[in-house]
This record gives structure tokens, sequence and C-alpha cells, in this order.
């Protein structure tokens, strides 16, 4: 083992144990919830795969600062939220993808009732897509993700009070746009 002014240059096979352990329990405990946040980014189940290896990777890239991470789930949510956000800016998301909607649909109920349920949850995407980009951002992440305040504020960088008041904004636009669909006769 090298050593420069009393640091170790080289892991010890120990220390690189419970390194790669720390990542395994990460990677498996955390998964879940940013294949979500990609997912409802992207709204593509194999681009959302790839972001979260991608979040994995990076964390690879970065281990020597893990230690230092206080709030290592919300770390991760930044690095998957920044990820698939770059994402969208390459491909464009399949912003009303049918399969999409069907999937959040539930699966044990009769298919006519899917089918309505998954044209509600059409709609709500596209209210959703059409909020601003800040408010869209926290909705997703609170609504969604079920992420809490200080948490969504941990990811966008914002505060938690901005947070709170962009969630009632977009709350009540979402709201209102989907009242505007209903009087204009869009499908329920």
């Amino acid at each position: 083992m090298t050593r420069a002014e009393g640091y170790s240059l080289v892991l010890s096979v120990g220390e690189r144990a419970a390194a790669e352990v720390d990542i395994a329990a990460l990677v498996q405990r955390h998964a879940t919830l940013l294949f979500r946040v990609a997912h409802s980014v992207l709204r593509n189940p194999h681009e959302a795969e790839d972001v979260v290896q991608d979040t994995f990777v990076r964390v690879l890239q970065h281990r020597h600062d893990l230690p230092a991470v206080r709030e290592k789930r919300v770390w991760l949510v930044r690095i998957a939220w920044n990820l698939a956000v770059d994402r969208t800016r390459r491909i464009r998301p399949e912003s009303m993808d049918a399969a999409f909607a069907e999937s959040l649909s539930a699966t044990l109920v009769p298919a006519d009732r899917a089918m309505d349920e998954a044209e509600r949850l059409r709609r709500v995407l596209r209210a959703v897509d059409a909020l601003p980009r800040t408010e869209r951002a926290a909705l997703l992440l609170s609504a969604v993700d079920e992420m809490s305040t200080a948490e969504v504020a941990a990811v966008l960088r914002k505060s938690e009070s901005a947070v709170r008041a962009m969630l009632f904004r977009a709350r009540g636009r979402l709201k209102q746009r989907l009242a505007e669909m209903e009087k204009k006769g869009v499908p329920r």
C-alpha cells in the first residue's frame, strides 16, 4: 500500500469491500425510486432504465465523495433528475404516449374502465406538460415520486418556501386546465 503524507492512495481489501457493499446497498435501496424519477420525466421505460444505470455509473465515478454525502437519497435523485432532464434535450420524450398512460392505470379492472382511466391520465399528462418547467418539476417530484418538500427543494436547489409556492401554483393551474378541458368537451 502506497502512502503520501499519511494518507493511503490505495484502498485496502476491507475498505474496497465496504465501499462496494455500500454502493450495492444504494442500488438495492434506491433503484426503484430513481426509475420512477426518470420515468416521470422521460415517460419511456427504456430511457428511464438507462438513466438509472447512468446514475450509478456517476456514483461509481464519485465514490470517493460518498462518505461526505449526508442525504444520499436526495443526492441520487438529483443526479437522476438532471440526467433525465438532459436526456429530454437530446430526445423529445413521448409526452402523450398512450402506453405511458396505460402503464399508470390499474391492471385489475375491467377493460372499459381501464381505457377510461388511461384516457383521464392522458388528459392529466397533457395538462401537466403545459405547466411551466419549474412547477412541473416540483409537482412530478412531489406527487409522482413522493418526495417531501425539503427533498424537492434539495433536488431543485430552491428554498422550501419556493417549492411550496411552486406546488400551490402548479396544482391550481392543473385544476384550472383540467376544468377547461372538461368544458371544451375533452372526454373524461
